[in-house]
């Protein structure tokens, strides 16, 4: 039974192609969120470096934790941005690191939209969302001191204002870039903004954002063709699982096939 079991699992250790990059073996590493990042800048530090460092293998990929895509994007403590020089260079460091081990690198790009808080966000305002829709008060975030505290019901995007989330997925991709990363995963699972666009519980819009799968998947489309005009297809991934998140509370999506390129813009 070992030896049956050891060899249906073998798969792991051969080399697989992954986009322009020839992987030494299968095994990935995950986006995780650390919240090590310095407290002011929200840039990482040495210790960010020396974490990932110890995770990268030679021809091994590892998807660094998702860093939020603008100051009103984050709804945690810590967590590394990507839109600020300072957070650039913090992640080249973190980059040199794990090339220096021989490994590959892709930053997670992230937007929460309503699974934030006043306390997290610039002035104090309410976290955005494409509706107004609390998170369930059966659910607690915890603020920066670690007391437990219920999510607040989120302001609604205007449309005018859908163009800049847009641009600063675009931006963030340019500064990954910049830090010197091998590619970029649009993070659009966990109940975050991409998918509270998605879910139909969670967006009540009645614009060209919302209504039809077609018109609550425009977002998750219209970023992903401006972070692949940055990138280039063959460097871009999009992290998403049709099931749904406790942060959705919905029923799961059921997906169609949709096809993108680098080339073509989107309608």
């Amino acid at each position: 039974m070992r030896s049956q079991g050891s060899h249906e699992f073998s798969f792991i250790v051969f080399a697989v192609q992954v986009g322009p990059y020839r992987l030494n073996h299968r095994i990935v590493m995950a986006p995780l969120t650390r919240m090590r990042a310095e407290k002011e800048s929200f840039a990482p530090r040495p210790l960010n470096a020396e974490y990932y460092s110890q995770r990268a293998t030679p021809g091994g990929l590892i998807i660094a934790e998702a860093s939020p895509v603008m100051s009103t994007g984050r709804g945690n403590a810590g967590t590394p941005g990507i839109y600020s020089d300072q957070q650039i260079e913090g992640w080249r460091e973190v980059v040199n690191a794990v090339h220096e081990k021989g490994g590959v690198i892709f930053l997670q790009l992230w937007h929460v939209g309503r699974v934030s808080h006043s306390l997290f966000q610039p002035g104090g305002a309410l976290p955005v969302a494409p509706s107004a829709v609390p998170i369930s008060e059966t659910l607690k975030t915890m603020t920066a001191d670690g007391k437990l505290v219920s999510y607040e019901t989120p302001r609604a995007l205007e449309t005018s204002e859908i163009a800049s989330v847009i641009d600063s997925f675009r931006q963030a991709a340019i500064n990954a870039r910049e830090a010197g990363f091998d590619g970029v995963e649009i993070h659009g699972a966990n109940g975050y903004l991409i998918e509270q666009f998605l879910q139909s519980h969670t967006n009540r819009r009645t614009d060209r954002y919302g209504g039809s799968i077609e018109n609550r998947a425009r977002l998750l489309m219209e970023i992903t063709q401006a972070v692949i005009e940055v990138w280039g297809a063959i460097r871009v991934a999009c992290g998403y699982r049709p099931m749904a998140s406790p942060m959705t509370l919905a029923k799961p999506i059921r997906c169609r096939s949709i096809h993108m390129s680098s080339g073509r813009s989107m309608h």
